[in-house]
């Protein structure tokens, strides 16, 4: 019966806002608004966002501003099957059509690219609060498992494009409750009709609302094209960060009813997240230089080598954790593309090799003491791929993809000598297809379906988690992906419906367990049916002579339907269980009124239904909304020859009191995670 409730709902919202379109045809031509782009970079090329075969979602740099204080959570929020949350500030976690069942301190299981090159290391893991939001032009969604493409993930794949600006200079400063600072500045120049470049630098500090919750962040990024010719281009990005947060720790249900902002207490002879100064500390250096030629008769060449560096440190209720992590990575393709051939054509490779050391010791209030544990695991991946699309007449195009698969890791265990070992963990290798169709109705409508195969191997902190163990029984997921959709547009663009449903089975679901100790490790839950509707609606209004001169409109909701198969786990049987950690509704929307004298009001809302925190179902995070109200003024000092903007942010208008980012299976009953009560930002911003 709640199945059936659910999907009235959702019809019930297609048949509001099909009528809103279809009469959305009569609004005046004259008006022009992008609310998504009317091209967008599909795999390898541009095309019409109209035709494309996959469910993709851009956020762009407005959506991306308005939001880009502390992290990009709520800008992420705002798009249909994804869902972004921070167990602390500053500590990510990101689902795309998926559980964070596998994400509880990282993100993993979704491939992640910055300017056409792999951000995600070797290892699987991607280290995305690295980033200073402001840093980012957009950040472009691919939804559903591409394995054929884009080699290991079974989630989806995000492609960052950083801010890419001719001839500005823009400084922003905010400050904020609980000791909030946000600090930028970046330059942009071009030299030369050839050259152009880029420099930013950002910094946050934030004191937390939770004892031993404040984040700091230092990040610099430097972006530089050269066109050497009229149709090739060489690029070459470096990114610095030194991120520090310290993380308080998920409390029990009676904890967090008496205090919220209390750090995990001491418990027993297990010592406090305070007395520990339990904490993330990340210096990471990631570069990369690419280089795109344009070969003869549609040909074109793309390779790019890139590599990072990072130092992790990890004082932890129950030891002290440093990890050096080195990648180095390949990525190249040639593809043809003519406008008087009905097909093109890709074939290429990315190859990525890390090196990681851990090292575990006693944490002695901060300090690290004796020696626990050291291993050495080097990874390979790579993953050769080819694809082919064809346009079998001006409104249908089929398209076809396979990749090869290969992932391999070398452990060796250096301490404790009583079990020094090493050895080689294979994973078998997979052939990855991918197929999909999409036919244009009209020129403002189209159907699309795919069929993909999902591939996502262990990541190195589920191989090797804090139980300092190196699973070598761990297995990959796998599964088939089924979906379709549809999308119309007004004749303007003023109006945008998208709707997608999927059904996604997968094999050897990674799940996370706690033992005795309370230290993490990883299994196989058997299977997972994964079943999802997604609605996202766009909606522009020029009112004209009225004190609202335009009003934007945009809501996303997401249905998932998400259920363990065949899970068994010691004596308990989970089968129909919900899976841990997936809402079965999650919606957003976002109103923008532009009011006169250059000053606008934005309007976020955010609801999530009730999140099973347990593989039994027997704890569950409260549903909850969030309002976020922003008043935006925007003028022009002459003198200066610059553009200001003034604005005041208040999140969680309405004081909630929610859990975000719970602890999944946690030991001891500590699933929650205050979050932030009402709060305020007000800043400026200068661009000359």
């Amino acid at each position: 019966m709640k199945r059936i409730e659910s999907m009235k709902l959702a019809c019930s919202l297609l048949t509001l806002f099909y009528p809103i379109i279809a009469s959305s045809q009569h609004i005046q031509d004259s008006i022009k608004v992008e609310l998504q782009p009317v091209e967008i970079k599909h795999y390898f090329n541009k095309q019409a966002d109209i035709a494309v075969t996959a469910s993709m979602h851009t956020v762009g740099r407005k959506t991306l501003e308005a939001n880009q204080q502390i992290s990009m959570t709520a800008a992420m929020n705002t798009v249909a099957g994804v869902r972004m949350e921070e167990r602390s500030p500053g500590s990510y976690r990101l689902a795309l059509r998926g559980s964070t069942i596998r994400s509880p301190f990282g993100i993993r299981n979704v491939k992640i690219y910055i300017n056409d090159m792999p951000l995600t290391d070797a290892g699987g893991n991607t280290y995305l609060n690295v980033l200073d939001p402001y840093f980012l032009q957009e950040v472009q969604v691919i939804k559903g498992p591409d394995a054929s493409i884009f080699a290991a993930n079974s989630g989806g794949v995000i492609q960052i494009v950083t801010k890419q600006d001719d001839n500005t200079t823009d400084a922003r400063i905010s400050l904020g409750s609980y000791g909030f600072l946000h600090e930028n500045v970046g330059i942009s120049r071009r030299l030369t009709p050839k050259y152009n470049f880029t420099l930013q630098q950002g910094y946050t500090h934030y004191d937390g609302y939770r004892e031993n919750s404040s984040v700091k962040r230092w990040a610099f990024q430097t972006a530089h094209q050269l066109k050497y010719n009229k149709d090739n281009h060489l690029n070459a990005y470096i990114l610095f960060s030194d991120l520090g947060y310290l993380t308080p720790g998920g409390l029990t249900a009676a904890q967090y009813a008496d205090n919220p902002k209390a750090a995990r207490p001491a418990a027993g002879s297990t010592p406090g997240a305070q007395e520990q100064k339990a904490g993330i500390y990340n210096k990471t250096l990631y570069g990369g230089i690419s280089n795109t030629f344009h070969l003869t008769n549609g040909w074109k060449h793309f390779i790019a080598t890139y590599g990072s560096y990072t130092d992790f440190e990890n004082p932890f209720i129950t030891n002290y954790e440093y990890r050096i992590e080195k990648n180095l990575g390949l990525r190249t393709y040639l593809s043809f593309q003519r406008e008087d051939k009905p097909y093109e054509i890709q074939f290429g490779m990315e190859a990525n090799k890390g090196w990681n050391s851990i090292d575990n010791y006693d944490n002695l209030q901060g300090v690290s003491g004796d020696m626990q544990a050291s291993d050495k695991l080097d990874v390979f991946q790579m993953n050769i791929f080819s694809r082919i699309q064809y346009n079998l007449t001006s409104k249908w195009m089929i398209e076809g993809s396979l990749g090869w698969n290969k992932n391999k890791i070398h452990y060796q265990t250096l301490f404790p000598a009583s079990v020094m070992t090493k050895g080689n963990i294979d994973f078998e290798d997979q052939l990855m297809p991918r197929l999909g169709s999409s036919f244009l109705l009209n020129n403002f409508s189209a159907l699309r379906a795919s069929l993909s195969k999902g591939y996502s191997t262990p990541t190195i902190a589920e191989l090797r988690a804090s139980d300092n163990l190196v699973n070598k029984d761990l297995q990959a997921e796998t599964g088939i992906n089924y979906e379709i959709g549809y999308k119309i547009k007004s004749r303007n663009g003023s109006k945008i419906l998208d709707i997608a449903a999927y059904s996604y089975r997968m094999d050897n679901g990674i799940v996370r367990h706690i033992n005795a100790d309370g230290a993490d490790y990883y299994g196989n839950a058997g299977h997972m049916k994964q079943r999802g509707l997604e609605l996202s609606f766009w909606s522009f209004w020029n009112l004209k002579n009225s004190f609202f001169k335009t009003l934007q409109y945009h809501t996303a909701v997401t249905y998932n339907d998400y259920k363990f198969g065949d899970y068994v786990n010691g004596s308990n049987n989970y089968k129909g269980n919900a899976v841990t950690s997936v809402p079965k509704w999650t919606m957003s929307n976002t109103l923008e009124l532009q009011l006169p004298k250059y000053t606008s009001l934005k309007i976020n809302h955010f609801h999530i239904s009730d999140i099973p925190l347990d593989d039994a179902n027997t704890v569950f995070a409260k549903a909850y909304n969030l309002i976020q109200l922003q008043i935006n003024w925007n003028f022009i000092l002459s003198k200066l020859k610059s553009n200001h903007q003034l604005y005041l942010q208040i999140d969680n208008l309405l004081d909630q009191k929610y859990s975000l980012g719970n602890d999944i299976n946690a030991f001891g009953g500590r699933y929650f995670n205050a979050a932030t009560p009402r709060s305020f930002v007000i800043g400026t911003k200068l661009t000359f």
